[in-house]
């Protein structure tokens, strides 16, 4: 049966180079470019089999290579491959890599990471939330989009076909990465990605979302979720993009004027009469010009001569079809400036206003860098807070598996540059807790082995699976060893050992001191 597996995989593997290759035959790319592709598809073939025993929730191998060949198929008409000591096509701000989605391209250093991670932004688009939702259409598009590229890195980046090893620097952005998988451990990959694909605005994916959250997790916990993750990715949108940081101002300047007004209802409605008169005077004149030809001519004349020449009208036809284009829009204006004078969408307008109004208050803190990171350290307080109701409502065996394999990785993922998530002292208190829930739920579920009839002892003992790289924990061992009057624990498999980690003097073990005993029941 082995063989046969075997056999299948080597078929599987030929497979995907085949295709690779044929979509290869149908680019422009040099020969440096292919290799490096074919480079990067060998090496995620050795990887991601153990990407998937770590992370458990993440696309199978055929997805994941199927769709990275759709995108250099349909999304990548060019990439360009310059050397690291080639001053005269230098990439410019001290960036590895360059993504024109307009034109298909990508110019890149040879670091293949890099290649890699500017391939997924071109399978992108860069909204995925409607328009309807304020500013987070745009911020939030952005994180979910960011974090997922960055995870579609990962086997490339932290795996190697024997080893898990992540390197805090090699990682795009730290904080995008662990809010996504934040979301991906409480949602699922599955609906993210179909989130991330969608490519009509048919279905709205972010309701869903908030849906989701609301039926699995409760209202009070999306409610409180949906709120940090809206100002995160305000804040991160502003400090990865400092262009958009004038934008958002000038829309917290508009909102804020407007609630201003809206104070004074009455003066707000005579300024609603008298824009309403405005705009129909306005749609008056568009009719009287378009069907009047020297009006008409007039205008094509007034216009041009203020145009500079990119944007000169090149017909009276064309200058027809843009007033009435306008006159659109001012109709529709109309329209609603006439909704806005019912008392009912006024009370909807101004409770609107006062919920952007309030994702953008964020923007008074005098550090926003500070402001960012105590959102952070609340949004990973709210996560483990969701996670234990999943570890309430376990119900089997394999659910209690999977739990221990996300609570592991997410333990070992980088919350900055410095530090990962199980350092984070403001965290500890809620780590021990939930480490020891999972304990209790994996041994009443057999998962995991008692080590001692002592509760404390257990807990303090088997806590540590989550702070090892051990890839399959199912084949991981511990040893109690004693030097001196000192204890120690070591867990390891048959091609890791971790460090020796000094323990409490252990009460009440059910295992001899300097045996070797598996930890998976």
């Amino acid at each position: 049966m082995l063989q046969k597996r075997n056999i299948l995989d080597k078929i599987v593997k030929k497979n995907y180079n085949n295709e690779l290759e044929e979509v290869l035959e149908t680019k422009h790319f040099d020969e440096i470019v292919q290799s490096t592709l074919l480079g990067i598809m060998y090496k995620i073939e050795a990887a991601y089999k153990d990407l998937e025993t770590v992370k458990k929730d993440v696309q199978t191998k055929e997805e994941y290579i199927s769709n990275l060949i759709e995108i250099i198929k349909n999304e990548c008409n060019s990439i360009k491959i310059i050397k690291m000591s080639d001053e005269e096509n230098k990439i410019p701000n001290n960036k590895t890599y360059i993504v024109d989605k307009k034109d298909k391209m990508i110019i890149a250093y040879p670091i293949e990471r890099k290649i890699l991670y500017a391939i997924s932004k071109l399978g992108k688009k860069e909204k995925i939330i409607k328009d309807e939702y304020f500013l987070i259409n745009e911020t939030l598009s952005e994180l979910i989009n960011v974090g997922n590229s960055i995870n579609m890195v990962e086997p490339l980046r932290d795996f190697n076909g024997y080893s898990w090893t992540t390197i805090p620097q090699e990682i795009e952005s730290i904080d995008h990465n662990l809010i996504y998988q934040d979301l991906r451990i409480l949602v699922g990959h599955e609906f993210l990605n179909k989130w991330i694909k969608n490519n009509e605005f048919i279905i709205d994916y972010y309701y869903l979302f908030k849906e989701k959250i609301e039926n699995q997790y409760g209202k009070k916990n999306e409610k409180k979720l949906i709120d940090l993750l809206s100002k995160i990715s305000i804040l991160l949108g502003m400090k990865f993009n400092k262009e958009k940081y004038n934008d958002i101002l000038e829309k917290k300047e508009e909102i804020e004027t407007e609630l201003e007004k809206m104070q004074d209802k009455e003066k707000f409605i005579e300024e609603i009469t008298q824009n309403k008169k405005e705009i129909k005077k306005r749609i008056k004149q568009i009719d009287e010009t378009i069907n009047n030809k020297n009006m008409l001519q007039e205008e094509y004349i007034k216009r041009n001569e203020q145009l500079p020449l990119e944007k000169k009208i090149f017909s009276m036809r064309i200058l027809s079809k843009i007033m009435a284009e306008e006159k659109e829009k001012n109709l529709k204006k109309y329209e609603y400036l006439n909704e806005l004078m019912n008392p009912q969408n006024f009370v909807k307008y101004k409770n609107e206003l006062e919920k952007k109004d309030s994702y953008l208050k964020i923007l008074n803190s005098n550090n926003q860098e500070q402001t960012l990171e105590k959102l952070k350290l609340d949004f990973q307080k709210q996560f483990l807070k969701m996670l234990e109701v999943n570890i309430k409502n376990v119900d089997s065996k394999q659910e209690i598996e999977k739990i221990i394999y996300d609570f592991r990785y997410y333990s070992l993922l980088q919350y900055n540059n410095q530090s990962k998530v199980k350092d984070i002292e403001e965290l500890r208190e809620d780590l021990n807790e939930i480490s020891t829930k999972i304990i209790d739920k994996a041994i009443e579920y057999k998962v995991l082995e008692k080590i001692s009839n002592n509760e404390k002892t257990n807990n303090e003992i088997l806590k540590n699976i989550f702070k090892v790289r051990i890839i399959k924990l199912e084949d991981a061992y511990l040893k109690i060893t004693k030097e001196k009057d000192k204890y120690f624990l070591q867990i390891f498999d048959e091609n890791i050992f971790e460090e020796k980690v000094e323990i409490k003097k252990p009460e009440e073990l059910e295992i001899k001191i300097n045996k070797k005993r598996p930890i998976w029941g």
